[in-house]
């Protein structure tokens, strides 16, 4: 495992690329209503990138993937397709995953929302796993270790009686979109890798109703819960510092 440590002056490039995908995340969340199609989240989110000197659409060909963003709706938990076919209901909900390449560094980040109103239980998802996600960046801290994040992750999943998704984990970010280490969403606490400044986390939950169990569509890409029950998926890129973790996918 090759982790690269990130200088001062590349955690300020990824945090001024952070602020740029944060904003689209905004622009395309103001967009979301029922009749909205996909596929033109997805160009409002690539027209809203690029319209920032330098800034590219980190997912747009990636892996032979075509969108510039993962539009994943109720079930489905990561990796949706975008197009012009899959139109929003109201009551669903929708994750809205990006990335963003600027001045050679990738950031990452994801949020779940409503489409119009939707039920309490399904609300209560989506508020479990920003918390979730905030409790796995609040435990990455210099002097922790991996699995610490997973373990604070998981806490707050459980005690809601949710499950995390199997097999699917967060990611180190900086030159690559993916690099070493892996971030899973449970763990012992002082268990796995150290975490020491200069390292850039993708710290990512995916939070289902139902069981941990996924599988992945005929479409290759689309990973979904195989007992059909709602996921939700909430993330930041994190830098760790001396100060303590950093987000770097905010607007501030």
């Amino acid at each position: 495992m090759a982790i690269e440590l990130k200088s001062a002056r590349e955690i300020e490039l990824m945090a001024q690329g952070g602020r740029i995908l944060a904003a689209t995340l905004q622009h395309v969340r103001d967009a979301v209503h029922p009749g909205t199609t996909t596929g033109a989240l997805d160009d409002l989110a690539e027209a809203f990138i690029r319209s920032h000197p330098g800034a590219i659409p980190a997912f747009k060909g990636l892996y032979g993937f075509r969108g510039s963003m993962c539009l994943s709706i109720n079930e489905e938990i990561v990796h949706g397709i975008p197009s012009p076919k899959r139109v929003l209901k109201e009551g669903d909900i929708i994750s809205l995953d990006v990335g963003v390449l600027y001045e050679g560094y990738y950031t990452d980040a994801a949020i779940t929302v409503p489409v119009g109103v939707i039920d309490r239980i399904t609300a209560t998802l989506l508020d479990v796993t920003q918390a979730a996600l905030a409790a796995g960046v609040g435990a990455a801290k210099a002097g922790n270790h991996m699995g610490d994040i997973g373990a604070a992750i998981h806490a707050v999943v459980e005690r809601a009686g949710f499950t995390v998704a199997n097999d699917l984990v967060g990611h180190g970010i900086g030159k690559a979109l993916h690099e070493d280490p892996q971030v899973p969403n449970h763990g012992r606490p002082k268990r796995g890798v150290a975490l020491v400044p200069g390292m850039t986390l993708a710290i990512e939950p995916m939070v289902n109703i139902g069981g941990p169990d996924t599988k992945t569509l005929s479409d290759k890409w689309t990973i979904v819960t195989r007992d059909g029950k709602r996921s939700a998926h909430f993330e930041h890129t994190v830098a760790i510092t001396e100060q303590g973790p950093r987000v770097l996918t905010t607007a501030a």
